[in-house]
């Protein structure tokens, strides 16, 4: 099983700019939205696939905390889970037979995993779908949270919740590349890690690869 956190560092991404800091504001990300640039997603799939079985479709809410300094909201999924233990991820799940659609599921889940009402969010609109290595197509639902919003992790799923600064997400100076052989042939992702006080928050994986295609959606 491969430990991301001692894989091979290769190098950042620090030739590429930040998003400005005024374009991360909540009216300029509802304007962001309401107009989009044209532009195309960076990440598109996971470079590993590990299963045969048919694509399902999934959804995540990307939740981005209204603060002065506004935050994305990530959790640690509880280490008991059999899939993706421990790791940093996005409220979201598997699009039910009776969700409506991506958005709703996307909503559902946060309300279920997290506490977080769905009247507390303010939906800006969707970004293109990522095919990861265990077969789950996921469309992420990016979407405004008051900063008043109470939360309530559910423990059978979450560990814990914390929040990163979305300036820090979308400068990809700290956006790091690892790489290293698998199976024989190379395999290589971002990685963000996170110090949060004593904690290191290593976001990697498709959760990293949906933060790259907003930033690539904001900076466009």
């Amino acid at each position: 099983m491969i430990d991301p956190r001692t894989a091979p560092l290769i190098g950042t991404d620090r030739h590429l700019p930040p998003v400005p800091p005024q374009r991360l504001s909540g009216p300029a990300l509802r304007q962001r939205f309401a107009a989009r640039p044209a532009w195309q997603p960076e990440l598109v799939r996971d470079p590993r696939h590990f299963t045969d079985r048919p694509t399902r479709h999934a959804a995540v809410l990307v939740p981005i905390l209204l603060r002065d300094q506004p935050t994305v909201l990530l959790t640690r999924r509880a280490d008991q889970l059999s899939s993706h233990a421990g790791q940093v991820a996005f409220p979201g799940g598997k699009v039910d037979d009776g969700d409506e659609d991506a958005v709703a599921a996307a909503l559902r889940e946060a309300e279920e995993e997290v506490g977080l009402a769905p009247e507390r969010v303010e939906v800006l609109g969707l970004l293109p779908d990522y095919l990861t290595g265990s077969a789950y197509r996921i469309t992420p639902v990016v979407g405004l949270v008051r900063p008043d919003a109470v939360f309530r992790p559910n423990p059978q799923e979450v560990a814990e919740l914390f929040e990163v600064p979305l300036a820090f997400l979308m400068d990809p100076a700290n956006h790091r590349r690892h790489a290293l052989d698998w199976e024989g042939r190379p395999l290589n992702w971002l990685a963000m890690p996170y110090a949060d006080g004593k904690d290191e928050r290593f976001i990697w994986g498709a959760t990293a690869a949906l933060l790259r295609n907003l930033y690539r959606f904001l900076a466009a």
